[in-house]
């Protein structure tokens, strides 16, 4: 009976731990709404691995036409910096390593 009432305590603690958990990512994911435009988004603006900056950056390009040169620098920025803008223009200051890497120039290196 103790064994048996030990793992029944334990999997009592492990179902609160992940209750609470989810609670708690639901909550961040609340807090994220990002407002572009007149419509607010669910947006995870940092923290990208590499293997999502294709995705975030397939959006951030989809309305320009400079399609190639625009995927090639935000992923560049997105690898370096881990943070793509929501939207498809503007909205830097929400990134500001994305913001702030410039060229030699003086100009944004990132689109």
């Amino acid at each position: 009976m103790g064994k048996s009432f030990h793992v029944f305590i334990l999997l009592l603690c492990f179902a609160a731990l992940t209750s609470s958990t989810q609670v708690w990512v639901e909550k961040q994911l609340e807090q994220s709404l990002v407002t572009v435009g007149n419509q607010q988004h669910k947006h995870r603006h940092s923290g990208f691995s590499q293997a999502e900056c294709p995705g975030a950056c397939t959006y951030r390009c989809s309305q320009t036409a400079y399609k190639k040169p625009c995927m090639f620098f935000c992923q560049k920025c997105c690898f370096k910096c881990r943070c793509v803008p929501p939207g498809t223009y503007g909205h830097k200051e929400v990134c500001p390593c994305y913001n702030n890497w410039k060229t030699k120039r003086g100009g944004p290196k990132c689109p």
